[in-house]
């Protein structure tokens, strides 16, 4: 069964209070976003394999290690997981970005594709999909299922804030996938937003409404 880490360092729990918060502007929230998306990756990238490369030093030869094969590809769920793509490349310059276009059905609340665009090698990377909010969990599972019909088979989820309800779905279609939050909120309200949560993050990191 996919497990659900909770990043909670102090540094990412002060910055989420503080996008949580009504009154963060635009501009505070995205780099608050990009700051958060990048101490995250330390975490879900702590697993990434190893090789050894003989380099040399300005004193001698050595047997170093650097990240063997292929990298990391970040697939952001548009549009909202956009506002953490910067934070991951900036740690990870060399890692490939996807995107995946999906958006929730006002009456329905079920998400719908409009667009998906990967890089070539995609299956043989690991691939991190980006979004800020689990909420009831269906645009994750169609991006997760539609990476799966491309042939991944090391995907990790990477959220700001997750519903209970929404782990609890993800879980029940993709178990092998494993979830990256930095909380873990109460509960949705009847309009499937996740409480006490952020708002819409789409909203606040483009100033739209």
């Amino acid at each position: 069964m996919g497990e659900l880490f909770i990043i909670d360092h102090p540094l990412i729990v002060h910055k989420l209070s503080i996008m949580r918060d009504k009154e963060t502007g635009t501009k505070d929230f995205k780099e608050l976003l990009n700051e958060i998306s990048m101490l995250m990756a330390y975490e879900i990238t702590r697993d990434l394999p190893l090789e050894n490369k003989e380099i040399e030093t300005p004193l001698c030869k050595m047997t170093a290690k650097k990240i063997s094969g292929k990298k990391l590809a970040v697939v952001p769920i548009l549009r909202a997981g956009l506002g953490m793509v910067d934070g991951i490349t900036k740690l990870v310059p060399v890692a490939k970005v996807g995107h995946i276009g999906l958006y929730r059905d006002p009456v329905t609340h079920e998400p719908v594709e409009y667009y998906c665009k990967m890089p070539e090698d995609i299956e043989k990377r690991i691939v991190i999909v980006l979004d800020p909010m689990l909420a009831t969990g269906g645009s994750a599972i169609d991006a997760v299922t539609m990476l799966k019909s491309k042939g991944c088979n090391n995907i990790k989820m990477m959220n700001l804030v997750v519903a209970p309800e929404g782990v609890k779905h993800f879980h029940e279609v993709h178990p092998d996938v494993d979830i990256y939050t930095a909380a873990l909120d109460d509960c949705l309200n009847e309009h499937d937003y996740i409480v006490p949560g952020l708002g819409d993050a789409g909203d606040r990191i483009f100033g739209t409404k």
